[in-house]
């Protein structure tokens, strides 16, 4: 999922004092990608260590797990959907005047939300799995669950505030369909994820609190 390439400012000439400053890091979806990538590989590589424990302490440390899951993705999980509302009202016209104004205040805090500057999305890519074969299927969890925000959450939102700014910017309507298609097919994944780890712990876990999206 390459990130839309910003159109560059013509080369005119222009005082110091007026040019445009670089924008955050966070907000720069190559870097994004880069950086969650590298994350869900040593995940990936943390959670392959063998270690062998007992099915009771497998299945505490499963719901604990999970229950972390739940906390870090929280606050990402409300950002995308009040982006995505957003969006739905401004695309049927009912985004009140009052609402449009604060809107782009809104979106910037979703946007960090959903990012590496955020508390919780950096405690969820730092969760610890067990070495133990429930725990291998628990890393993947984590990892699609890290992708679901820091991928295509964020890039959703991103595409929402170009869209609020400039509605016929079609590379981003282009992009924000693939990117809740994204959020769509991660979300299975995840849930997928989940059902094979229930089923080498002959248990039921809590499900990954990921909404499901886009909204209808």
């Amino acid at each position: 999922m390459s990130p839309e390439s910003k159109a560059q400012p013509a080369n005119t000439r222009r005082e110091p004092a007026a040019d445009k400053p670089a924008q955050p890091w966070y907000r720069r979806r190559a870097v994004l990608v880069t950086v969650g990538v590298i994350v869900v590989a040593a995940i990936t590589v943390v959670s392959d260590l063998p270690v062998h424990g007992s099915r009771a302490a497998d299945v505490s440390a499963g719901r604990s797990v999970i229950s972390e899951v739940n906390t870090d993705v929280a606050p990402c999980a409300f950002a995308v959907r009040e982006a995505l509302t957003i969006h739905a009202d401004e695309v049927e016209h009912s985004l009140s005047a009052s609402d449009r104004s604060v809107a782009p205040g809104l979106l910037r805090d979703d946007q960090v939300a959903c990012s590496f500057t955020s508390e919780s999305i950096y405690d969820l890519s730092t969760i610890e799995v067990p070495g133990s074969a429930a725990g291998k299927r628990l890393g993947d969890l984590v990892s699609t669950v890290t992708l679901w925000t820091t991928s295509d959450a964020l890039g959703a939102i991103v595409d929402v505030e170009k869209l609020l700014s400039s509605p016929n910017n079609e590379a981003a309507q282009r992009n924000l369909i693939k990117m809740e298609q994204s959020l769509a097919s991660d979300r299975s994944a995840a849930l997928i994820e989940m059902k094979s780890t229930d089923r080498v712990l002959d248990t039921q876990l809590p499900a990954p609190d990921l909404p499901s999206l886009p909204l209808p």
